[in-house]
């Protein structure tokens, strides 16, 4: 079954990004979206490292809700801070030490800040011990990085990684 399926989560997540990059819940895209789901998994199977492992599902599932809502939240702050005044920007860098030794955990964690509005991941440092992350509007470094290892860092260190 491994071998026809390799990875069985991927395939379902693959054909909802398939149909919401259509904009379609025609048959004919979910079924064009499952063989794509299917299939890349498939075709792709060698040039993944490693198996991955998710030790907590449902905390996974909280962790996807955790970043799609703060994608929202922090779309409408930066508008608001951008269309207002964006002369009181106040950019800043912060050096973010890891916790996090899981290669696909570090990079989820630098994707969902880089993906949410307002932050973005700059660097990994070569020893991958630190990221450094910019803000578009940070007056406190040192709360950026709190709210980072509490929200996104606690929880992929759950679901990736062995405690």
């Amino acid at each position: 079954m491994r071998r026809l399926l390799p990875h069985p989560l991927l395939t379902p997540i693959l054909t909802v990004v398939w149909l919401l990059l259509n904009n379609s819940i025609a048959p004919g895209q979910i079924v064009l979206g499952l063989i794509l789901g299917w299939a890349i998994p498939l075709l792709s199977i060698r040039f993944w490292p490693d198996k991955v492992y998710v030790y907590k599902p449902l905390t996974l599932m909280r962790y996807i809700i955790v970043v799609l809502i703060d994608i929202v939240v922090a779309n409408f702050i930066v508008a608001r801070r951008i269309l207002g005044n964006p002369d009181r920007l106040k950019p800043a860098f912060a050096k973010l030490p890891l916790d996090l030794t899981s290669d696909l955990a570090i990079s989820l964690l630098a994707n969902s800040i880089t993906l949410t509005p307002g932050t973005l991941s700059a660097r990994l440092s070569s020893d991958r011990k630190y990221l450094l992350i910019h803000a578009l509007n940070e007056t406190d470094p040192d709360a950026l990085i709190v709210t980072i290892k509490q929200r996104y860092e606690r929880l992929l260190k759950e679901i990736f990684e062995k405690c």
